[in-house]
Order: C-alpha cells, then structure tokens, then sequence
C-alpha cells in the first residue's frame, strides 16, 4: 500500500514536469538544425539537410547601370526532420531580413552558408513558407575549371549560369541537383531591356519606365539550370509541329546566323521526340548571346544558353539535355557522365540519321584516336574513367563527354538497335522529372536486357582505368 501511494503520487509530478516543458518549448518535439551540405562527393558545401524545397518564387530588380540586384526569395519547403534550423546556399550579396512562417527569424553568414533559425521549431513534415529580403552586387564565380559562373555582366544587362554552383549568386537556395523544385520569377528591368528566364513568360507590363516580366516552371527544375538573360534581344515566338511554344531571344550582333540555326529547332525537337520519348516540359527555345558574354553553352532548363550562333550539333546537344540531365537529373555531381555522355551519343545519332557519320564510325575514330586534328585531345578521353572522376575540375572533362557517349555505344553494341531504343527512351521516362545516378542505370540496364552480360563495359569502359584493350 505504501509502495502504491508513493507511485501515484509520483506520476502527476512527473507529469506535471512534461507539461511545463512542453509548454517552454512552444509544443512539439525539440529540433536539430539541419546539415549545412549533402556531402557531395565534388561540392561538399553545396545543398542543405533537413529540408525539400517545393516552389522558388524570386521578385527580382535589376539596373545595369548601377549593376544592383534586389531580390526577395520566396520559398517553400518541407521539413524533413524536426528542424531548430536551416542553411540556404547565398553567395555575396547583403541579406536585409529573413521571416519564416510569416514570423521574424534570427539569421547569420558565415561564408556561401546563410543559417537561419526560425521563431518557432519547425515539425519534420511540416511545410513552411521562408522568405528572404536581400540585394547587391551578384559575383561572377570561377569554377575549379576555370569557367565563369553565376551573374555574368554583359555590353546590355546580365546572364546568369548556375552550373554547378553558380545560382547561389543571385538567388539563396537548397542549391544541389538532388532537390529540384517548381519557380516562379518576376524580374523587373529598363523598358528598353528584355529579361529571358526557364518555362513561360505569363506576363509582361510597363510602368514608369520599367518593364516587369514574370515567367512560370511547372516542371521540377535543379537550380543550375535556372536561368536569367538580361538584354536587348531579337523575340520570336513560334510552336512546333505539334503545338509545343518555342520561344527565343538573339541579341542583335547574333540575329542572322542565331535565326538561321534556331529555325532548326522544330524538326530536331520531332527528330529528338522519335529517338528519346516525349518531350518533358511545356516549351522550349533558346537564348544566343554574345560570343564574348560567355565561355560554353549551358542546358538551362526549356532554354537553352549559347555565346554566339550555334552549329546544328550544338544546338543538338543542349536540347538532348532536355531529356537527359533537366527531366532525369544526376543525384550527385558525380553522376554528371549520365547528362554529357547522352548529350554527345544524341549528337552521334543525329549525324547518323543525317548523311553524317555513323555513331559506329565516331566510336571507333575515338578508340583509334584520330577523330580529333590535336593529338592530346585524342588522348585525354582515356585520362580517367567517366564515372569515376577525382575531382570537381574533371566535370566537364573529354572522358565525361566522350567516354560516356562510348560507354553507350558498347550498350548499342550488345544490345542492337530496338532494344536500345527502348532503353533510353525507358530510361527518361522512369526517372521523368526525378534524379538518378549510375548505379540506378546500370541496374535498368540490367534489367532491360537480362539475357546480356555487361560485366566488362561496366569495369573496362564506365569504371576501368585507362584506354580498354578492344573497342
């Protein structure tokens, strides 16, 4: 009886505690702060835990007199954990206040890191609204390559180029291509300028002598295929065959040559739709500006960028993108052989089904090594295997191009031409609008074609070091 009166007298106490620390908490579970990084294996820093963002949606002003941007960055996204705090990926630019689920939250900078700790703990699976007030100088970044990235000045206004790191200069985000998300993106600019971002321009209106555009993407977008022009362009509007919008901007030192190739763009994209599947986004088009206002094209998502007029397979190769790294985007940077290896096989097949050369005659020039004039380009597709780089200045490499497309190729080879087909275009529609890595492709491989043995093109040829004995 005494052991009986003493415990019931203890539970209410202990109950009592729980309540008042539940109550100095403000309810819920304590949360952690989120992960400052996802541990890619090239840009450790790049992306955050704890958290999926869902919708981006940038009010932006840009004057390229002053070369100021003024931003707010609306985002929403997903605990996924009980979180005290989160990291966004900013860098430069000055940070003016931060708010989360409407309420003022505290935030610090520390380096490309902007933490934020919100009034209240956030619930995992909770969504919540963060909004960032922020503006300046954006910085054109140098990749461990040696290209320019992030806000590119021009003679007329701006280009923004995200890959890999480069969006973090104009905008404060989860920015790593495993967390993709729909956007929204108003900019505003001098009346004489236009302003080109990704998906559909839904408005346009001037006042006072500025012009604000809005541009809206459905389709889960990585955000270093988010882009930005700003300048005066050539506009034209135009829809394929099967009534896909195709929109392009040409600045005007381009616009002979740019309209030429860009009237291209129907029958590649029905020649591209035959080979890959459906096309995966609402529209598509392209950006060409100056030669000098960048150094490579980039396969920005529905819009593709390009320094100058470029050639069929250029114009090629980016659009293949579209299918292959915006729709089925790599997990990790690692991965990056599955968007350039598919991008260049793309421009094999088309010179194939085009009185070119065969893809067959392409490998095997690569393998004997006089397809390129230049000796020591031959030989630098055999400096590494293409998914297996050492590190994060190898992205852009020859074997992550040409390599991979080889790597394909010996599918091609094992496989023959239908079941081939079937592979890739099976391929972008099962990871349509997702992120894969190579494992994943090489099990669908696997699993396409379970009476082959691909044993050796995985260890010689996607894995294996150096140039394999036979082609």
């Amino acid at each position: 009886m005494s052991r009986s009166s003493r415990s019931s007298a203890a539970i209410p106490f202990a109950l009592a505690i729980a309540v008042a620390l539940t109550a100095c908490s403000g309810g819920g579970v304590h949360g952690k702060p989120g992960a400052s990084g996802v541990r890619d294996p090239y840009f450790p820093k790049m992306g955050n835990g704890g958290y999926d963002v869902t919708h981006y949606g940038l009010t932006l002003s840009y004057d390229p007199q002053s070369k100021r941007l003024k931003g707010t960055a609306a985002i929403t996204a997903r605990a996924t954990q009980n979180l005290s705090a989160f990291n966004l990926d900013l860098k430069g630019l000055d940070v003016a206040g931060v708010t989360v689920e409407g309420k003022v939250a505290r935030w610090n900078r520390a380096g490309q890191e902007l933490t934020v700790r919100p009034h209240d703990d956030l619930d995992k699976g909770e969504t919540f609204r963060a909004v960032v007030r922020y503006s300046g100088s954006p910085e054109t970044l140098t990749d461990p390559d040696s290209s320019k990235e992030g806000w590119l000045r021009t003679a007329d206004g701006a280009l923004a180029l995200g890959e890999p790191t480069g969006s973090m200069a104009w905008f404060p985000g989860n920015h790593h291509p495993s967390d993709k998300a729909s956007y929204d993106i108003k900019i505003t600019v001098p009346e004489r300028l236009q302003a080109v971002s990704n998906g559909e321009l839904t408005s346009e209106t001037t006042a006072k002598g500025r012009t604000t555009f809005a541009w809206h993407t459905a389709e889960p977008m990585a955000s270093y295929v988010a882009t930005l022009a700003i300048g005066e362009y050539h506009i034209t509007r135009s829809t394929t065959k099967n009534g896909l919008p195709v929109y392009a901007a040409v600045d005007p030192t381009q616009a002979e040559a740019g309209t030429k190739v860009l009237a291209r763009i129907p029958d590649i994209m029905e020649w591209a739709e035959y080979n890959f599947g459906p096309y995966p986004f609402s529209s598509t088009g392209a950006v060409i500006d100056r030669s000098e206002d960048a150094d490579y094209a980039l396969e920005t998502q529905s819009r593709p960028v390009f320094p100058g007029a470029p050639d069929t397979e250029l114009l090629v190769h980016e659009l293949a993108h579209e299918w292959y790294g915006d729709s089925v985007t790599p997990k990790s940077w690692r991965d990056m052989w599955l968007n350039e290896g598919f991008a260049t096989y793309a421009e094999w097949l088309w010179q194939e089904d085009h009185d070119g050369d065969t893809a067959d005659k392409i490998f095997h020039s690569l393998y004997k090594g006089d397809y390129y004039e230049n000796p020591d380009d031959n030989e630098a597709i055999w400096a590494f295997p293409p998914a297996k780089l050492s590190s994060a200045a190898q992205i852009s490499d020859s074997p992550v191009y040409d390599r991979g497309a080889m790597v394909l190729h010996k599918i091609r080879q094992t496989v023959g031409d239908d079941r081939f087909y079937d592979i890739i275009q099976g391929w972008a529609a099962a990871h349509r609008h997702g992120n894969a890595d190579t494992d994943d492709f090489t099990a669908y491989v696997e699993k396409m074609a379970p009476d082959k043995d691909f044993s050796e093109i995985w260890d010689d040829w996607l894995y294996g070091e150096g140039k394999p004995d036979h082609p």
